[in-house]
This record gives structure tokens, sequence and C-alpha cells, in this order.
């Protein structure tokens, strides 16, 4: 299959299975999202001391639940976030994820509708975890809340969305993983990054791989070298290109450790 025909049949591919397995530290619970008018499975990974402990820990929201803990409601392989975080002795965290809405999921995850794809409510998606899912996380469990705790992390739509957030409400997300970016999708994020002054605190962590559409490496090479133009600091701004890296979950998983550490370095 070509790259640019893979990569659309893993962006439109429903992952419809939800079953959740007997997961260590993980618990699922739904919650309303009045700005799409639906509700929302949300699986929450808590550290493995966290019960026996006092301390706060921050947060990373995460796209697409279905694929981060559990192989079984997963489309195509788990990230194994729980796997990763259990082996930490320091530097833990509160993942929460956030199931994607099967065949809304480009509706949900683009910033801007596409004249093909359809899409465009990424901004209410966005203004859900800002204004509800976060403020619940925050008053139920011991979190450290300000912005330069909060990460915002994705692949893919995952990573448009999750870029387009740390943009727009860098108040909120301080940081945020950006895999495989699908900048393609909605050009109007370069005119929109164009127009906004640039946070000095932003850490942002871009990863894609060679093999991923003739598209994934410009765009996203594109997109850093504006925000380089508009002052972004190196300190800010890792990128990281895998030789040979597909558009899939494996790609993924294997490089949420590296960029984790660098988020919280």
């Amino acid at each position: 299959m070509k790259p640019l025909l893979k990569f659309i049949f893993i962006l439109f591919s429903l992952q419809l299975t939800s079953q959740t397995a007997d997961i260590e530290n993980v618990t699922t619970f739904t919650i309303e999202v009045p700005q799409l008018e639906t509700t929302k499975k949300i699986w929450l990974y808590l550290p493995t001391n966290y019960s026996k402990s006092e301390k706060a820990y921050p947060v990373i929201y995460m796209h697409d639940a279905q694929n981060l803990f559990d192989a079984e409601s997963s489309y195509a392989g788990e990230w194994k976030i729980d796997e990763y975080l259990n082996g930490l002795n320091e530097r833990e965290s509160i993942i929460v994820g956030i199931e994607h809405g099967n065949e809304k999921r480009i509706e949900e995850l683009t910033p801007y509708k596409n004249a093909t794809y359809g899409g465009g409510q990424g901004k209410a998606y966005i203004e859900f975890i800002k204004n509800n899912l976060k403020p619940k996380i925050d008053s139920t469990y011991n979190t450290l809340p300000d912005a330069s705790n909060t990460t915002i992390f994705g692949s893919s739509l995952g990573g448009l969305v999750s870029f387009y957030a740390a943009m727009k409400y860098p108040e909120t997300f301080g940081k945020a993983g950006v895999f495989s970016p699908a900048f393609w999708i909605n050009p109007e994020i370069f005119t929109f990054v164009r127009s906004i002054e640039l946070p000095g605190t932003t850490k942002l962590y871009f990863l894609a791989g060679t093999d991923e559409g003739e598209n994934m490496l410009p765009k996203m090479e594109a997109m850093i070298h504006l925000l380089k133009s508009k002052g972004l600091k190196d300190e800010q701004l890792e990128q990281r290109i895998i030789e040979g890296g597909q558009h899939n979950e494996q790609l993924w998983a294997s490089n949420f450790g590296t960029a984790y550490q660098w988020l919280y370095d």
C-alpha cells in the first residue's frame, strides 16, 4: 500500500471495540461533553504508589485512549503507557486518556474544517478538556494543575490537535507531545501560528518517521522553521526523525518514553 493511502486508511479506520482489560493502575469513567453534545469514556492511570503518597503529580492528557493501555481495545497495537510508567521511580505522572469518537474522530481532532474530509470541531474538543475534564481531574486527584505540569500529547490527528491546544491555550497546556502531526489536513494552522505571540515557556516535542508519506516531514519541518522564526528557543523544542518509521502505533509507542523524559527534563 502506498504511504499516503496507508496514512489515510489509518486516519479513517474506526476503532470500534472498547473492551477494558483488568489493567493495573488504570480505571475508566464517563463524562459529559457539552461542547460536542456527547459523552466520553476516560481512561485514568495513577502512579503505582499514588494511594500511599501525599505528593502531587503532573498530568498528561492524551487522545485515542483506546490505543494507550490495552491491546484488546486498540486498532493496531497499544502504546503500553502503563508498563512504561510503572517502571519509573521518579518523574511519575497521572495520565488522562480520552477516547476518540470513532466515526467522529476527524471531526473532533481537527481545529479547522477540511473541504474533503470535513471536521473542524477541534476547538470545542480542546475546550472540553480545558473547561470540563481538567477541572474534574484537578479537583478529584492530587495534581500539579499549573501549565508547566500539564501536558497534552497525541499522534496523527492527535498530534495536530495537541499542537493547536498548546498554541491556543498556553496558560493551560504548557507542554505538548506532537507525534506525526497531520498538519496537511489543516494548513490553516500555519496562518494561526503566524498570528500569535509564542509563549516563552512552552515545550514541544516533535516526532515523525521517514516512511509516513510525502507530506509528513516537509509539513512538520516547515512548522518547526516557522516556530523558530518567531523566536521559539532551542530549549523549548525537540525534533526527532526516525529512519524507516511508519505511521503506526509501533513508532509512537517505541518513542513515547524518550519524549516523556525530554518534556520533564
